[in-house]
Parts: structure tokens; C-alpha cells; sequence
């Protein structure tokens, strides 16, 4: 799970909203002790490799 810093809301949409994609490959109540760290490193590159909108 991402945390945002304190006292600055504007990292909070960015937080939630990754939290939520890290729950697309684990469920809530998943135990990482039977997660693989080849399982884990795949979700960290599909998340890290999205694509992200440019203002």
C-alpha cells in the first residue's frame, strides 16, 4: 500500500487510486507470506509500466 504525506490532499486522488489497482492483483485479506516475488515484481512492472496522462 502507497501512503500519502501529511497535510497534502493532493496526493490523496493519486493514493486511492492506487490502492485500488494494487487490489486488482491482490484481493483484500491476501497473505504476502504465499505470495512469490515473481508474482510481485510482475504487478510492480504492470503498474510502474501504465500508461499516464500529461497535463
Amino acid at each position: 500500500m502507497y501512503f500519502c504525506a501529511p497535510y497534502c490532499s493532493c496526493q490523496r486522488g493519486t493514493n486511492e487510486n492506487t490502492n485500488g489497482l494494487i487490489c486488482q492483483y491482490f484481493p483484500k485479506g491476501t497473505d504476502f507470506r504465499n505470495v512469490s516475488g515473481t508474482e510481485l515484481r510482475r504487478a510492480v512492472n504492470k503498474l510502474n509500466d501504465r500508461p499516464r496522462s500529461q497535463l
